[in-house]
C-alpha cells in the first residue's frame, strides 16, 4: 500500500509539473507575440502594420522558437541516455558543430546562395556523421565516459576552426551573415523555412515515446535484451532521429547551446529521472526557455539584437550551478 501512495505521489508531481510548464510556455508565447518596438495585443491588432507583424515576424520566430527549444531538449535527454554520459549535449560533443561545419561547407562549393532546402539537408548530413563517428568511437573502442566526452569536444573545436577558416578566408558577404546567424539568431525566420517544422514535430513526438525504452536501456544492454529490447535497433533510430533533429535545429536557428544539456539535468534534479515522463517535459521545458530567451535577445537592447545562444546560457547557467550545489549538500 505504501508503495502504491508513493507511486502516486510521484505520479502527481510529474503531472504538476506538466501542467505548470504547459501554463509558462503559454504565458510566455502571448508575451513573445506581444512585446518589441511596438505593442501589439495578440488576440486583437488593431492595424494592418501590427498584423502583419504578428503573422510574418514575430509567429514564425514562435513557432521555429518551440521547435528548436524542444528539438535540442530532446535530443540532449536522449543522447545522455544513448551514450551513458551524463554530460552528453548535441553542442558539446561537437553534433551541432558538425551541422554548421556541412552548411559553411555547401556554401564555399556551390555558386549561387543555397536554397533553404539544400541548407538543411546539408545541416542533417554534417550532424549524422559527427554523430556517427561518436557512436562508432564508443562503440568499438570501448572509451570511457571521460575520454568519450573528450573526443566529442575535440570534434566540436576541429568542426569550429574548420568554420572560422572559412569565414576568414571569404569576403563573400553571405558567410559573414552565416557567421552571426551560427552564433545562434532566429531573427529572420519565414513560413517557408518553418516546412521543416511539419517534419520536426512529429520526429520529436515519436522520441518522447521511447521512455519506457530508455528506461529499460538505463539498467544495462544486457538486461534490456534479457527483458526483449532491441538495443541495437534503437540505438541506431535514436541515432538517426537526433541527428535529424539537431540538424534542423541548426539550420533553422544556429548553433544554440545548453539547453540539450541543462533542462533534463534540471529535471533530474527537481523531480525525477524517469524517462517516460522526463523526455515530453524536457519538450516543454526547453521550448519555453527558447520563446523566453529569444524575446530577451529582441528588446534587452534598443539598437541591436543579441544572439539567442548567449541569451539562454546567461539564464540557465546561473540556475543550473545552484540547484547543482544545492544537491551536493
Amino acid at each position: 500500500m505504501d508503495l502504491y501512495r508513493l507511486d502516486k505521489q510521484h505520479k502527481r508531481r510529474w503531472l504538476g509539473a506538466f501542467v505548470l510548464m504547459c501554463s509558462a510556455l503559454i504565458v510566455t508565447a502571448l508575451f513573445s507575440l506581444s512585446v518589441g518596438e511596438i505593442f501589439i495585443w495578440p488576440f486583437k491588432p488593431e492595424g494592418d502594420l501590427e498584423r502583419m507583424l504578428i503573422t510574418e515576424l514575430r509567429l514564425p520566430r514562435l513557432i521555429a522558437a518551440i521547435a528548436v527549444g524542444a528539438a535540442l531538449a530532446v535530443s540532449g535527454a536522449s543522447l545522455q541516455v544513448l551514450l551513458g554520459n551524463p554530460l552528453a549535449e548535441p553542442g558539446i560533443l561537437g553534433i551541432s558543430g558538425g551541422a554548421s561545419l556541412a552548411l559553411v561547407v555547401v556554401m564555399f562549393l556551390l555558386p549561387v546562395f543555397p536554397s533553404v532546402e539544400v541548407m538543411m539537408f546539408a545541416a542533417m548530413c554534417g550532424a549524422l556523421v559527427f554523430t556517427l563517428i561518436l557512436v562508432a568511437l564508443a562503440s568499438r573502442q570501448r572509451l570511457s565516459t571521460t575520454r568519450l566526452l573528450l573526443v566529442g569536444v575535440a570534434l566540436g573545436i576541429l568542426s569550429g576552426a574548420g568554420v572560422t577558416w572559412g569565414f576568414y578566408f571569404s569576403d563573400d558577404l553571405n558567410l559573414r551573415l552565416l557567421m552571426y546567424w551560427l552564433m545562434g539568431n532566429l531573427g529572420g525566420v519565414s513560413w517557408t523555412q518553418l516546412s521543416v517544422v511539419i517534419f520536426m514535430l512529429p520526429v520529436i513526438v515519436w522520441l518522447c515515446s521511447k521512455g519506457k525504452q530508455l528506461d529499460t536501456l538505463m539498467m544495462g544492454e544486457i538486461y534490456a535484451k534479457q527483458l526483449g529490447l532491441n538495443v541495437d535497433k534503437l540505438r541506431w533510430q535514436l541515432i538517426l532521429v537526433v541527428s535529424l533533429l539537431v540538424g534542423a535545429s541548426v539550420a533553422l536557428g544556429g548553433v544554440i547551446g545548453f539547453i540539450g544539456l541543462v533542462i533534463p539535468h534540471l529535471i533530474r534534479l527537481c523531480i525525477g529521472a524517469q524517462n517516460q515522463y522526463l523526455l515530453p517535459l524536457s519538450a516543454i521545458f526547453g521550448a519555453c526557455l527558447l520563446v523566453f530567451s529569444d524575446t530577451l535577445s529582441r528588446i534587452l537592447l534598443s539598437s541591436a539584437e543579441l544572439p539567442v545562444g548567449v541569451v539562454t546560457t546567461s539564464i540557465g547557467a546561473p540556475v543550473f550551478i545552484w540547484l547543482l550545489l544545492k544537491s551536493s549538500d
